[in-house]
């Protein structure tokens, strides 16, 4: 999967899920890895990193 569609695709899920979406994100790739898609899942993790990205550093 190209950048542009990982950064579309992170969007798109923080739309429909909000600050859930790196949670959904991280599950989604779980399934990928448990069903031997190691594809899926590399390109979940990168949706994943993408999340945390947009969300920015947390405070502490």
């Amino acid at each position: 999967m190209q950048a542009t569609e990982i950064q579309t695709q992170a969007r798109m899920l923080f739309e429909v899920h909000g600050p859930k979406a790196v949670v959904e994100a991280s599950k989604k790739a779980k399934d990928c890895e448990h069903s031997g898609d190691m594809a899926g899942a590399s390109d979940w993790r990168r949706i994943e990193s993408a999340l945390k990205l947009m969300q920015g550093p947390r405070e502490t």
